[in-house]
């Protein structure tokens, strides 16, 4: 399985949207053969043809999708300036990559009106919001939008699965992205997982499978005109992103934005409509897994289940499952400490994620939780923690909220609140036992406190860290 990184591409390759179908027709569409072609193409002559077209990326990122789409849209001559509000500190990873290119320019610390008035196309970065005036400019001065994601769907000549939904995403497509490995399928995962694929352009064919893993920012920003996934999954739907997301309508619609007229479909809880497949024999016959939770046997029957349709064998389905390993930031234990086994579950930010990682945890965790509000219900949370949990520690902007909730269920005091995720550990640690999890779980987002959820996991490790190199110290 190729896990993408960033690669430099001869100039001379171009890489020409595939042969124009009628819009919204999936990326991979069938072959009397069994193959899969893409079908479908961005019906804009702007985003189509870039040579020496004025091209404005904005918002160049920290996780690669502005860097491969920058990268990719100098190879294809166009005139490319970078525009981001962050500074060049705060960038200075993302621009170390783009120092071979020949950039039109490099704006940052803010955004300017002529990037995007002068500009013949715009690509976004997903977090921007849809209604952002300068998008608004760009439109009004003629600029086509679009994303790294559609240029990419535009131009993929493989067999393309997409799979999206609150909780579980990441790891359903990284699973069914190892068992198309186990089958001998050429196999590339990327997407919101954090991997751009559109490097990988020249090496991608039509017996290839990209299992992407797609967030509502990025199906939010899809044209009408965008090809789809052939293939497509929700793993479930619930509250989210709600301080981005006008309102939950919103955000399922923008969810309802993977699948297109000729999609395969898989929807088992009826997150979009009527349940699409009963997982339960699935479930049934679902081989030993190295990771833990009843959440991850779902997420392993939902990837057997497309993998099955695609024509995996059994004997690839099992293997590819006991060979998944999980992925960073997602019940990843990271060590133990007298007696104590620490879990980074730092990707855990829903209520519905860190309930899932109680539930896999059992009575002898210690939570850690608390975050940015995103705008999600906290009671079910707040339930699961007094009801499940040895006891829980909450941090950051909702800690208090969270405090409160739990406290009023409870039937002992075994919770505190801190301002910060360090202190919220010592105390956990201090009022645990041996035998006992500290899971950092924390059911909210980062961006309070920390550049992103991996920040916030590197803060937790430390931590750990610190504790075993006391222990070394004292042994000497």
């Amino acid at each position: 399985m190729h896990l993408a990184e960033s690669k430099t591409l001869p100039p001379a390759t171009l890489i020409e949207p595939c042969a124009a179908n009628e819009p919204g027709r999936p990326a991979g569409g069938r072959h009397s053969s069994g193959h899969r072609r893409r079908e479908g193409l961005i019906n804009n002559a702007a985003i189509n043809k870039l040579r020496d077209r004025r091209v404005t990326v904005m918002g160049l990122g920290r996780h690669g999708g502005g860097v491969a789409a920058a990268r990719f849209l100098v190879q294809q001559g166009a005139r490319v300036t970078i525009s981001d509000m962050a500074s060049r500190t705060e960038l200075a990873d993302s621009l170390s990559q783009l120092d071979d290119l020949e950039l039109a320019a490099v704006h940052l610390d803010g955004h300017r009106d002529e990037d995007f008035a002068h500009a013949d196309v715009v690509v976004v970065n997903p977090a921007v919001r849809a209604g952002h005036h300068l998008v608004q400019l760009a439109r009004q001065t003629g600029a086509s939008v679009t994303s790294e994601l559609e240029l990419f769907l535009a131009r993929c000549q493989g067999q393309v699965v997409g799979v999206t939904g609150t909780n579980g995403k990441s790891t359903t497509a990284a699973m069914l992205a190892e068992i198309l490995q186990a089958a001998g399928r050429d196999t590339y995962l990327g997407g919101n997982i954090g991997r751009s694929l559109l490097g990988e352009l020249p090496r991608i064919h039509t017996e290839t499978w990209c299992v992407l893993e797609v967030s509502s920012f990025q199906l939010a920003w899809l044209s009408e005109a965008a090809p789809r996934p052939a293939w497509a999954a929700i793993t479930n739907l619930a509250p989210n992103h709600l301080d981005w997301h006008e309102a939950l309508s919103d955000y399922r619609e923008a969810k309802r934005k993977i699948f297109g007229p000729a999609t395969r479909r898989f929807d088992p809880t009826g997150a979009l409509g009527e349940p699409t497949h009963d997982l339960a024999t699935e479930m049934r016959r679902l081989p030993p897994l190295p990771v833990t939770g009843e959440h991850n046997r779902k997420n392993a029957a939902l990837a057997a289940t497309i993998a099955r349709e695609i024509g995996c064998a059994n004997e690839a389905v099992s293997r590819g499952l006991r060979e998944f390993r999980g992925l960073p930031h997602r019940l990843e234990p990271i060590g133990a400490w007298e007696g104590r086994t620490f879990i980074n579950d730092s990707q855990a930010t829903t209520p519905e994620s860190t309930i899932a990682a109680i539930e896999a945890y059992g009575p002898n965790c210690w939570l850690l939780a608390g975050g940015k509000d995103k705008g999600a219900d906290l009671s079910d949370l707040a339930t699961a923690i007094a009801r499940s949990t040895r006891g829980a520690a909450f941090f950051g902007q909702l800690g208090p909220q969270l405090h409160d909730l739990t406290r009023s269920l409870a039937t002992e005091d075994c919770h505190n609140c801190f301002a910060g995720l360090r202190e919220a550990v010592a105390w956990c640690v201090a009022q645990s036992s041996p035998g006992d999890a500290i899971l950092l779980s924390p059911g909210c987002a980062s961006l309070d406190q920390y550049r992103d959820y991996a920040d916030r996991a590197a803060d937790f490790r430390a931590v750990f860290e610190a504790l075993c190199r006391r222990d070394r110290h004292v042994a000497s």
